[in-house]
């Protein structure tokens, strides 16, 4: 009779590890059957006809005799208004009502225009026209001048020429008033 033996597992081993996020769901929250704590309520069937008020009980048992649930889709109103309708298919619907939102709603970007102490006359208008298309387009603007060495003792010139390109610009507020980071000056405007 021969005894085998088992190597132990190294300390080498390699798991590998999904450096992708994935993105997480919206969440729909919503009352439904038993969890609604009304008296009475206002129902729709599943059909999306409006039937009447009654109580929370009667609407319970028809919404069970069609095998499906009594999902109330809109809390605030006087009675609240339930559906008939089957619990999974109303919050996929609601996701992707939200999903469809968010992908028509425009990001406003923070879009920037680099100055300098010592910028000529047509780079400042270049940068005048850049910074009025990223305004037109609804983006923020963040106007800036890094200063480097011996530059740092003109902080109130780079100052000056920072309000200068802002009071160029037409129709524009500031967003985010004059401020210094280490040799970095800064503003940020957008579209009145």
């Amino acid at each position: 009779m021969s005894v085998r033996l088992r190597r132990a597992p190294t300390q080498h081993t390699t798991m590998r590890i999904s450096r992708h996020r994935q993105k997480p769901k919206p969440l729909v929250m919503v009352r439904y059957n038993e969890f609604i704590r009304v008296p009475k309520v206002r129902v729709i069937d599943e059909n999306g006809v409006h039937l009447e008020v009654m109580d929370i009980a009667d609407a319970l048992n028809m919404a069970r005799e069609r095998g499906f649930d009594l999902v109330e889709i809109h809390p605030t109103a006087n009675p609240p208004v339930c559906k008939i309708t089957g619990l999974g298919q109303f919050k996929y619907q609601k996701e992707k009502e939200i999903r469809k939102q968010k992908a028509h709603a425009k990001q406003v970007e923070v879009k920037g225009v680099r100055l300098s102490l010592r910028i000529g006359k047509h780079d400042l208008d270049v940068r005048q026209e850049m910074s009025q298309r990223f305004l037109d387009a609804g983006d923020r603007v963040r106007i800036e001048i890094i200063l480097k060495g011996r530059e740092r003792q003109h902080m109130d010139l780079g100052k000056k020429i920072l309000e200068d390109f802002v009071a160029s610009l037409p129709n524009v507020r500031v967003d985010q008033p004059f401020a210094k980071q280490g040799g970095v000056l800064s503003m940020v405007v957008a579209k009145k």
